[in-house]
């Protein structure tokens, strides 16, 4: 068994983490630990294709379109001894995330819409990532008005970024060349690449605040 990042291993060949909880969304679960599958999460997808997180286990993250809990859960299972905050605004996927916060002291669930990010300001803190995964056209807009809110000097980024969601007439590599260069005027890149083949049209993008 290889270690990848904090309670994230890859097991004979599968991806996983190490959690004391069952399974969420139909995912296997052996010795202490739980499947995580690249098909249903965009960051278990970004950690096999090489990229990794230094996470000490007790940052404060905030999690925009957190949907029904599934790539949430397993970011609860690294960030063991730390506080998600995450942010749905449908309200079907909420209920499922809503059980998971119950089963774990660790998540804070949101019934928010993360383009309005003063209406909650009162409740999440100032948190050490933020972490988007948004299929919206101002999903760019929406990061950097959290960040500004929400994010520490110094705090990081995660930003799932899918082509199609923001333009669907141009071709995807005009679209991240764009985010990219937008996204560098607000923030420090660290690195971005490709999904696939685990999800189509999509990068991720790691960045930090600018000082």
């Amino acid at each position: 068994m290889k270690e990848l990042m904090r309670n994230v291993y890859l097991k004979d060949g599968t991806l996983v983490t190490k959690s004391k909880y069952g399974s969420h969304y139909g995912e296997k679960v052996f010795d202490g630990f739980r499947e995580w599958i690249p098909w249903r999460s965009k960051l278990a997808a970004m950690i096999l294709k090489g990229h990794r997180l230094k996470l000490r286990g007790d940052e404060k993250v905030f999690y925009l379109g957190a949907a029904s809990g599934t790539t949430v859960s397993h970011l609860a299972d690294i960030v063991d001894e730390g506080l998600i905050y995450a942010v749905e605004y449908a309200a079907k996927p909420f209920e499922k995330l809503l059980e998971l916060a119950r089963e774990r002291n660790n998540i804070i669930p949101l019934l928010f819409d993360a383009s309005k990010p003063w209406k909650y300001s009162g409740i999440v803190e100032k948190v050490d990532l933020i972490y988007q995964d948004i299929a919206q056209k101002n999903q760019i807009e929406i990061l950097e008005s959290n960040a500004e809110f929400f994010l520490k000097r110094g705090g990081e980024v995660i930003i799932m970024v899918k082509a199609r969601s923001i333009d669907s007439t141009a071709e995807p590599e005009e679209v991240f060349e764009s985010v990219l260069r937008k996204m560098g005027e607000k923030f420090k890149i660290v690195n971005h690449g490709s999904l696939m083949p685990y999800h189509k049209d999509h990068i991720f993008v790691h960045a930090y605040k600018s000082e």
